[in-house]
Formats: structure tokens, sequence, C-alpha cells
């Protein structure tokens, strides 16, 4: 590993590593391996943060409980268990006078800008001072409305604030197959990703997670890795009995053309994956999956990955041909009501709503024989009640049907967000 920089590094570890399946009992041979190796990667001078699993898991043990998926049961859980989780942390990392710093967060505590910017300085901080922060979702006062999910999504978010390099989603498989290995013997391995926005042909995804403690499985891996990458950071799935391997894997990508592997691959993609298999057995380099991170003209910026990825759309918003072109051009326009043809749902001023392009017919109303694209998201400034009213009028309209003008546009251009992919109209 070049030790002459220093790299960001985020280990996300799922409850299946760090509780048994079993026996509910702790794997604290497991999570020391885990602290020895964030040890020797500080000592080597990078950066780590952990976002750790594992709270419902340890709870349903302290509780004796089996587990279920009811709210209130996995608010207990997680209330019984936060304080004994970060505990085990806090012990095994004092034996190596390594600080640490408990991070919890729900959706609601990154919903306004600069709420986020403060939770991403926070975090920047830590790291300055040498802290390891572990970060976990705060399910125990969070609603499901605004929860990530599971922590496969709340690792890729944590990555982009920290502005990360390599994210590791550290579950109890090696790598990425096209089938479950455990009942499919001719499973053949995905080693490497250079695009995902071209899909994983013969992949299968369908499955839950690997262990009745767990709430993700490889679909969350590839929702994670696709968030991950548009904000720039390489993301690697790998086995997590073997925390070490870091390094190794670390060292491989310094050493890989990344920026060629990243180029979109004609052919078989199987006979890339065999190339990679050949590569990684010549250097003895542990099987994993490795998605290769944008190239920087498909990257995200923070505020844009806020909007798409930590804000959650209460509603939709349809727009005509010329909406979309004067949205999505190189010097992109905030949206007016004219360019608006239908509301979705019900939401209020200042909250989150997909972008959706439709086709307007001569009477106003969307074109039902055309399928809606939904292309991006934005901040409204207004409710739907409000853009109901408002909707194909000029901006000079708004005061005389609303008895008031908050602003001439739906959304300002700061407030509109999309992903790296595009569509032609």
């Amino acid at each position: 590993m070049d030790t002459d920089k220093s790299y960001t590094i985020v280990l996300k570890l799922g409850s299946s590593s760090l509780v048994a399946s079993d026996s509910r009992e702790p794997r604290l041979a497991l999570m020391s391996k885990v602290v020895e190796t964030v040890v020797a990667l500080r000592r080597q001078g990078h950066k780590v943060v952990i976002v750790s699993s594992g709270g419902i898991a340890v709870g349903l043990r302290t509780l004796e409980m089996d587990k279920t998926q009811t709210l209130i049961r996995d608010s207990s859980c997680i209330s019984s268990s936060q304080g004994r989780l970060i505990a085990r942390w806090d012990r095994l990392f004092s034996f190596f006078d390594q600080r640490i710093a408990q991070i919890l967060l729900t959706r609601n505590d990154i919903v306004d800008w600069s709420q986020y910017k403060n939770a991403q300085g926070t975090i920047h901080e830590l790291l300055k001072m040498g802290v390891v922060p572990i970060i976990n979702e705060n399910d125990t006062l969070s609603a499901r409305d605004i929860r990530f999910g599971d922590n496969d999504t709340l690792s890729a978010i944590a990555a982009s604030l920290v502005n990360a390099d390599y994210l590791f989603l550290m579950t109890d498989v090696d790598c990425l197959y096209t089938d479950d290995p455990r009942s499919n013997p001719d499973a053949k391995p995905i080693l490497i990703v250079p695009d995902l926005s071209q899909g994983l042909p013969g992949v299968e995804t369908s499955g839950g997670s690997g262990s009745d403690v767990g709430t993700g499985g490889m679909r969350t891996k590839l929702v994670a890795a696709e968030l991950a990458t548009t904000a720039g950071v390489h993301t690697i799935v790998m086995k997590s009995d073997v925390p070490e391997n870091v390094y190794k894997i670390v060292e491989y990508m310094q050493s890989t053309d990344l920026d060629g592997q990243r180029q979109k691959y004609d052919g078989d993609i199987m006979e890339v994956q065999d190339a990679e298999l050949k590569r990684l057995q010549e250097l003895d380099v542990p099987l994993h999956t490795k998605f290769v991170a944008n190239d920087v003209k498909h990257l995200l910026k923070d505020r844009d990955f806020w909007i798409l990825h930590g804000l959650v759309a209460n509603g939709s918003v349809v727009i005509d041909e010329g909406a979309y072109k004067a949205l999505t051009r190189k010097n992109k326009a905030g949206l007016l009501p004219v360019g608006i043809i239908a509301i979705e749902g019900s939401f209020h001023e200042f909250e989150c709503v997909d972008l959706k392009y439709g086709k307007r017919l001569k009477n106003g109303e969307v074109d039902p024989n055309f399928p809606l694209i939904t292309f991006g998201r934005a901040r409204c400034n207004y409710s739907s009640t409000e853009l109901e009213k408002i909707k194909g009028l000029q901006s000079d309209q708004i005061d005389s049907i609303l008895g008031y003008l908050d602003s001439e546009y739906v959304a300002e251009r700061q407030n509109i967000a999309f992903p790296p992919t595009e569509f032609e109209v």
C-alpha cells in the first residue's frame, strides 16, 4: 500500500459479522480482528470510519426475544443494545489507546442542508483528531418512513459525507456471484464492475440476506454501490471473516489501471471476470467484488447527492418537454409553473419530490399513453395544493391565483438534482 498517501476508508459490518446467527452471542474474535485492522490502518496514516450494524441482533439476546419486524419490538431491542454494542467497540479499541466516537443518524438528521453539512463537518473533525467514528442508524426513535432502510445504504451515504476513497461492504461471502454459491455450485464470481449503470447480466440478486440476523442482502449491496460510486467512492464487497484482507485489496487497487477498467466494455462480461480472476490468483489477492467509482464527469456534487439520496421524495411533479430541456441544459434553469403538467401525491412546501417527464396533450393534460420517466428530484417552494392551482401558468399569474408570491420558481436550480445517467427526449 502506498504509505505516502492517506486514504479515507469506510468499513461497513453487518449484523451477521458481529453476532452469531444461531446463539446470538457476540463474535468478539472477529470484532477484535476488525479493531486490529483499523488500528493498523490508522498507524499507516489512513482515516477510518466504521458503520456498524448489530443493534437489533444484540437486543434480541439481551431481551430474550425472537426476531420480529414490528417497529416497537425493534426499537425496544435497539434501546437495550446500543450501549452494549458501543461498549464492546470501546473496550476493544481501548487496548490500543484508540479513541472512538458514536454517531447515530436518521434521515431527519440530514433533511436540512445545514444539518447535512454539520454532520459532514463533525465527522471530518473527528477524523482530523485521530478519532474513529462508529456510525449506526438511530433506530430507537426513528419511524420507518425516516429510516435509511438498511446500513448498506447508510454506509454509502456516510462514505459520501466524508468524501471517502474506499467503501468496504464486509459480508458473509467473499464476493458477488452470478447465483447463490451455497445452493448453486456452478455460480461464477463477479470480480469487477467497471460501470454499474450497464447492469450485471446473469447475476441473481433477488434473494434476501444470507443469515437471519441481517436486514440486507446482495440487492442492498448493489444499491449501496450505486450510491457510493456516483459520489466517487470505489466500493468493495469482501468477506468479513478476514478483515486484514483490506490491506491487500487496497494495495491491489492502487496498482490497477482503474481509469482503463472504467471504460465501457463490450463482449462477454464473463470473459472480463475470468481475466480478473487470473490476475488476482497471480498476485495472491483474495476474492472480492470491486465497483469502480464513476469518472469525474459523472460524479455527483455534495448538494446533488444530498437531494437525490439524503432526502425522501413525498410526491412527484410531471413536466413537459420544454421544461425538461430548460432544466437539463448545461446552464440549467429553475423550474417554472408553466412547464408543469400534473402533480402526484401530497407534499408541503420545501419538501422533496421526484421530477418526471411526460407528454402534454393539446388540452394541457398528461398523455396517458406515454410512460412517465423519472429523471431527477427537486425541493419545491410550493405545496402540492398550491401547485395544482398554478400548474401550466406564467409566473406573473401566481400572485393573482394564490394571493401571494413566494417565488417565481417552483424550484430553484440549486435545489434540482439529476443522477449521472441521462435519457433522450
